[in-house]
């Protein structure tokens, strides 16, 4: 594919009224695949990584990921606001995988599995004898854990302690295994990771739905985005400049308070 053919072909996946160019260095990278320049709206391919298609549009999406937000972020901050390239949080992974599902579905990219009969065969022992082995076992551990607080309280045994020092558990993963033991209708196909994120939604609608999308394929970080997309109540965008110039203001004049106090420290010395 040359430059022209991916820049089509990331418009087709995602349009942007923010112009950006394509250049395939011709080179090979030990450190990166592609990076994104902000500055310019450049994406760059270090295309000699690449022995096929598949990975050239894979790290084409990724790239293309930065230059989406940082015109989102353009939009809401202006024109002189400066997107960091380098930043990779749940935001940007979410948005990225959404890309990566439309490129699938217009047969851009594939992650064919398939054509590869050893690896299909390891990815279904992984799948049935190790995350949902794993998910059954700690629905299990959940509800003897319920179960050793209530032993707990009726010795007069403070369990936190029994936690601490008996079982030498962490608290934050007593307390998330518990929960797991609680939730019933979480199916542990999906993982122990992913039974704690569903455990977590109060509404039995809600998740079913989000259980629903992971069974079907997303990503958990794009199903915890959806989650709090959800959650969230739309602000409109005057009211996110008001919290923003209020907090600003804060700082600014933490920051003379902090100021005046090193001025008079120095006018003393």
């Amino acid at each position: 594919m040359d430059n022209e053919k991916i820049k089509e072909m990331l418009l087709d996946i995602a349009s942007t009224d923010l112009d950006f160019t394509v250049t395939q260095s011709g080179k090979e990278s030990t450190r990166v695949n592609g990076l994104y320049k902000p500055d310019t709206h450049e994406i760059i391919l270090h295309n000699r990584n690449f022995k096929t298609d598949s990975e050239l549009v894979y790290t084409s999406i990724h790239e293309y990921t930065h230059h989406l937000i940082a015109e989102e972020q353009i939009a809401l901050n202006g024109s002189s606001y400066m997107y960091n390239a380098k930043v990779h949080n749940e935001a940007f992974w979410a948005k990225f995988h959404s890309l990566l599902k439309i490129a699938e579905e217009k047969k851009y990219y594939s992650i064919d599995i398939d054509s590869f009969p050893e690896l299909k065969e390891l990815t279904e022992n992984i799948q049935k004898n190790y995350i949902e082995a794993n998910g059954k076992i700690m629905q299990e551990f959940g509800k003897l854990l319920a179960k050793a607080h209530a032993l707990c309280q009726k010795a007069n045994i403070r369990y936190e302690d029994y936690v601490d020092r008996i079982l030498c558990l962490p608290r934050n993963s007593a307390r998330d295994i518990t929960r797991v033991g609680r939730v019933q209708d979480v199916n542990p196909a999906i993982g122990f990771d992913n039974m704690k994120m569903l455990s977590a939604i109060k509404k039995p609608e809600q998740r079913a739905e989000a259980q629903e999308q992971i069974m079907a394929g997303e990503s958990p970080v794009t199903v915890r985005s959806l989650m709090k997309q959800k959650a969230q109540a739309p602000v409109d965008q005057k009211t996110k400049l008001e919290k923003e110039k209020n907090r600003l203001a804060k700082t600014i004049a933490q920051l003379q308070q902090r100021l005046d106090f090193v001025e008079e420290s120095l006018a003393q010395l």
